[in-house]
């Protein structure tokens, strides 16, 4: 006599996901972590032999591992006793809120995606939204840089599109480890920064633990020579014109720095501009004292309809790229020369007296970029148009006035590139078709001259902003 066990179906699939997730535990996802890693290790060695700034072997850690290391740093340790006793909370909870500061800002860099996938976004990305160009190069200066020192990259901030745009045309050369703000958080592009060796900041956190966190994790990528890029304005110049240096990351760097034990710290000035900067009548909204506050639906409407407009000009074949975005990369700078030329060892130093020597090196590194921020096309014909107001101006005439402009500048110790008088022609042409495009200026129907469109005059004066310090 057979007998039968009945079960229910719920029980049935409970038993099937059970095993579903042993197979999977113990079979699948170890062997997939071993193709991956494999992968990775590979990119890494291939890599490795190519990069003048290797990958650091604390880009490398577990990510979990830097955590810890940052939850339990012993001057976190200590600003979690001072936190615990001031606001009267267990040391339990404030450590909870440690991890999850600390959890927020490490990164899980990943070589694989960083050089095979993240090189290849952001390059398809700057090409087809730019003609893209590197004009100053100090590259014999570059070979002399010591490698096991930390370079920092600091940059003049004109658009969001700078993390791609150098990103691209650093990956040859090295990683970078960029400092994100919140916006960087919005599902799935906090995964995809966070590959790519980002770490997001709270901007203008007036929150001491936050802060004393965030610093011991720049110390501790400083310390072990992870390449950094930093925008030493903090955030987007609103008006084209170059912004005080904020001192908040330098600040972190330097605190702990000892000349004579420490890497040296080199800065490397980066000058980054272009045709059209996307968020340029935002940036300008933004300054008016009247502009109200977009709400989140306008914003996504209208970035939405921007997309759309631009997909429907490609399939038509009708969209023309948004002009040059060109690059210029400045002479280094040794934070240990720097230094000991000045007598200086931050380390030592009073919190007031540091905060004073490092907006003496920041405000010497801003005008060290500054000096190799690119002349593009658009900036001059902008600047001969805001010139002329109420003139009509043949292609001829934009053509001279911006090779005198152009002479000037040079003279001034602008760092305009040498061309040849028929490509200046093409780019001043085609800077000229770009700004007609976007309504920036009109052309006469009956004779052909260009005149300049009265409304967008602040729009002008933000591109023309670019060339007033060599003028």
């Amino acid at each position: 006599m057979s007998g039968h066990i009945t079960i229910s179906i719920w029980l049935f699939l409970f038993l099937i996901l059970i095993s579903a997730i042993a197979l999977l535990d113990r079979i699948l996802i170890p062997s997939s972590r071993w193709f991956l890693r494999r992968r990775i290790n590979r990119v890494i060695e291939e890599i490795g032999t190519r990069l003048d700034i290797e990958i650091r072997p604390f880009q490398l850690t577990k990510r979990q591992v830097l955590i810890d290391r940052l939850s339990y740093d012993p001057k976190v340790i200590e600003a979690i006793k001072a936190y615990a006793k001031e606001k009267d909370m267990p040391l339990e909870m404030v450590q909870k809120k440690v991890s999850a500061y600390a959890k927020e800002i490490v990164p899980s860099f990943n070589a694989y995606f960083y050089f095979r996938i993240g090189y290849w976004i952001a390059k398809k990305i700057a090409r087809l939204l730019y003609r893209v160009r590197v004009g100053l190069f100090e590259d014999d200066q570059y070979k002399k840089i010591d490698p096991d020192s930390t370079v920092v990259f600091i940059m003049n901030h004109r658009s969001n599109i700078d993390y791609i745009l150098v990103a691209f045309l650093a990956a040859e050369r090295t990683t970078l480890s960029y400092a994100v703000g919140e916006w960087a958080k919005i599902w799935p592009l906090h995964m995809l920064f966070r590959f790519m060796g980002a770490f997001f900041v709270r901007r203008n956190s007036g929150n001491a633990l936050y802060r004393r966190v965030l610093e011991r994790y720049i110390h501790m990528a400083t310390q072990q020579g992870v390449c950094q890029a930093v925008f030493l304005e903090g955030g987007l110049s609103k008006n084209g014109l170059i912004q005080e240096p904020r001192l908040g990351l330098v600040d972190y760097m330097l605190r702990g720095f000892d000349p004579e034990k420490d890497r040296d710290i080199i800065f490397i000035p980066v000058g980054i501009n272009y045709d059209r900067t996307i968020e340029d009548r935002s940036l300008l909204r933004s300054l008016s004292s009247d502009s109200q506050k977009r709400s989140l639906w306008y914003i996504f409407k209208t970035s939405v309809y921007f997309i759309l407009k631009n997909m429907t000009q490609m399939l038509f074949s009708r969209w023309r790229r948004f002009g040059y975005a060109c690059v210029n990369f400045g002479k280094p700078v040794s934070t240990k020369d720097y230094a000991n030329m000045n007598q200086i060892i931050f380390k030592n130093l009073p919190r007031k007296k540091r905060f004073s020597e490092i907006k003496k090196l920041c405000d010497t590194l801003m005008t060290n970029i500054s000096d190799v921020v690119p002349i593009v096309p658009v900036s001059l014909v902008s600047k001969i148009f805001l010139e002329n107001l109420d003139i009509k101006l043949s292609i001829s005439d934009i053509e001279y006035g911006c090779g005198s402009i152009l002479l000037t500048i040079k003279n001034n110790g602008a760092p305009v590139i040498e061309t040849a008088h028929s490509t200046r022609r093409i780019a001043i042409s085609e800077a000229v078709s770009l700004m007609l495009l976007r309504g920036m200026i009109s052309e006469t129907e009956t004779d052909g001259m260009f005149t300049c469109n009265g409304s967008e005059t602040n729009l002008l004066q933000y591109y023309a902003n670019a060339l007033n310090q060599w003028l």
